[in-house]
């Protein structure tokens, strides 16, 4: 079953990326992007199989889609980039469903550099009716990450809750990700108002107060702050990297080691 589901999972991403050159490009061969993009796919597509066996065994009978977002269809996978799956069902999950379904997803998933096989897994479920059509702020069924996994081996399941970063999150998955199951995400998915995005961007600039709240985490912290900048000045999500390249060009000199050592980081 796991080698069958890979083989669909690569199958279906191969699938969409050629049908997509063939629309955009007529006959022209492959751009050097979409054959990045399919080796990436290839590189993680065993443990993507497990992850989408996983939330088909659990919630196959509510399932309506999954889609792969994120790195590993815009920009690349980096050394610590998670592989990011948004998952939507027709239904509420039951607690037994919910933490029945966290605790195989924990066996799938690692956090960088603690595996020579395995990524950070991140799943963000939402219910059909919650999101469609559309409400600012939006509620989230369920998120799995590895920032979860102590609260999780102790017994504590975050439940369901609104989540404002649903506004970004669908705005990325609408202009890059690939449907693993059912329609895609542009056909399921009501745009986001650039009005709740911004909104969105607005409330998490609010999380960095004071260094206490970025301690530890300030490449993550400046690479954010850099698509936060990128995003409200022209509506749309980049890339880690391409933010921070971005904002360079615009940042005072003494300002750009800053985002360029993040930004190297980034990369490994």
């Amino acid at each position: 079953a796991s080698k069958q589901q890979a083989r669909y999972a690569v199958g279906r991403c191969l699938m969409l990326w050629s049908s997509n050159d063939v629309t955009q490009q007529g006959s022209r061969p492959k751009t050097k992007l979409n054959i990045m993009r399919e080796a990436m796919i290839a590189e993680v597509s065993t443990q993507l199989s497990e992850v989408v066996g996983v939330i088909e065994r659990h919630l196959e009978p509510t399932l309506l889609a999954v889609h792969l977002y994120g790195s590993a269809v815009d920009g690349g996978l980096k050394p610590h980039s998670d592989i990011d799956l948004l998952v939507t069902v027709t239904v509420r999950l039951d607690e037994t469903t919910r933490r029945a379904l966290i605790n195989d997803l924990l066996e799938t998933s690692a956090s960088p550099g603690e595996s020579e096989i395995l990524r950070a897994v991140e799943v963000t479920i939402v219910v059909h009716d919650d999101i469609i059509p559309w409400r600012y702020p939006a509620k989230r069924e369920l998120q799995f990450g590895e920032w979860q996994r102590n609260d999780i081996l102790a017994g504590i399941f975050e439940p369901a809750t609104i989540d404002i970063d649903l506004a970004i999150l669908l705005t990325k998955a609408r202009e890059h990700s690939v449907a693993l199951v059912g329609p895609a995400a542009e056909e399921l998915f009501d745009p986001v108002p650039e009005q709740d995005l911004f909104e969105a961007l607005n409330e998490t600039l609010t999380l960095w107060n004071s260094p206490p709240d970025w301690a530890g985490d300030e490449r993550n912290v400046v690479l954010t702050l850099s698509r936060i900048w990128y995003s409200a000045v022209t509506g749309k999500i980049a890339p880690k990297d391409v933010a921070a390249d971005w904002a360079m060009e615009r940042l005072p000199a003494q300002y750009q080691p800053v985002i360029l050592e993040a930004r190297q980081a980034y990369l490994g």
